[in-house]
């Protein structure tokens, strides 16, 4: 089967809404394993590298590796386990400033990697991505995720599901509305 950036763009940015984006649904997230779980499978396994000749593309690739993960995977380890391939392609696309040819929404998906990683060091960077024109609410949600990662150098949230143990702050800081995403 030959898989085109093209639908993956489609589906992201027309089909669904982007309220979709940002719930928690197990029929989406249904609908997105049995549409997309191949191609995910295919860009886990570096199969897509003709992707990235276009800037489309590549954030094509990256939103079925830090997006799609996270529904195919939902409330499992296996949600995060692209999330460094996500940011080295995302790096690799701001090197060659495909960024740069895509809308401030789009740009904001292909710096989403940067948001997930749990690296103090990445999310400065993100500060920096995140701060351009036109990208004003990913900021607001960047600043979110690293008063996080600047607190406890990892997100809480995702302990239980890849086995670390929550230290007893953290564990009150999941007592806290809006503590995970």
């Amino acid at each position: 089967m030959q898989y085109k950036p093209e639908s993956i763009l489609t589906f992201w940015f027309d089909e669904i809404t982007p309220k979709q984006w940002w719930s928690k649904s197990s029929e989406f997230d249904l609908a997105i394993t049995s549409r997309f779980g191949a191609v995910h499978a295919a860009a886990a396994r570096c199969e897509l590298f003709t992707w990235r000749e276009t800037p489309e593309g590549r954030l094509a690739e990256i939103i079925v590796l830090d997006q799609f993960s996270r529904n195919i995977y939902r409330d499992q380890a296996q949600a995060f386990d692209s999330d460094s391939l996500a940011l080295a392609l995302a790096r690799q696309a701001i090197a060659v400033k495909a960024d740069q040819a895509l809308t401030p929404t789009c740009r904001a998906f292909l710096y989403m990697p940067f948001m997930h990683s749990e690296s103090p060091l990445i999310h400065q960077e993100a500060m920096t991505l995140f701060g351009s024109p036109g990208l004003e609410e990913s900021l607001k949600s960047e600043l979110k995720h690293k008063v996080i990662i600047d607190r406890f150098g990892r997100y809480p949230h995702r302990n239980v599901l890849i086995g670390r143990l929550s230290t007893e702050e953290e564990l009150a800081f999941l007592q806290t509305p809006g503590s995970s995403f």
